[in-house]
């Protein structure tokens, strides 16, 4: 089991560091324009605060890294902590912002969690 939630949770580390580059650095390219589905004017209009939002999630897929490098209990403790962090920012986006969230982000973190629980 060890094995699949490490697999889950770099797999949502990979998630996340995605999202980073696409709020970061295409927020007003075609990729970033279809994930939000803003304008080109507005995706101008709201880089600046996509480019936040990307680096909050390249936070967290950083502390899921540091999770799975880091011996146990810190590693263990360090991937709990981060996956909390994802499915709350998952939840709190899907009841905000958009519903999508909620299957993009906040289920692959809770599934991610469940396993680390389990194994753990």
């Amino acid at each position: 089991m060890q094995i699949v939630a490490n697999v889950l949770v770099g797999l949502v580390a990979a998630l996340h560091a995605w999202i980073l580059v696409l709020e970061m650095f295409l927020w007003e390219r075609a990729p970033g324009r279809k994930l939000s589905g803003f304008d080109s004017a507005m995706a101008k209009a709201t880089a600046p605060l996509a480019a936040n939002q990307g680096l909050y999630n390249g936070f967290l897929a950083a502390g899921l890294v540091w999770g799975l490098i880091a011996g146990d209990p810190t590693g263990y403790r360090v991937q709990v902590f981060f996956l909390s962090c994802v499915v709350v920012a998952g939840l709190y986006g899907a009841a905000t912002a958009n519903r999508r969230i909620l299957f993009a982000q906040a289920l692959p973190g809770a599934l991610a969690l469940a396993a680390v629980l389990v194994a753990g």
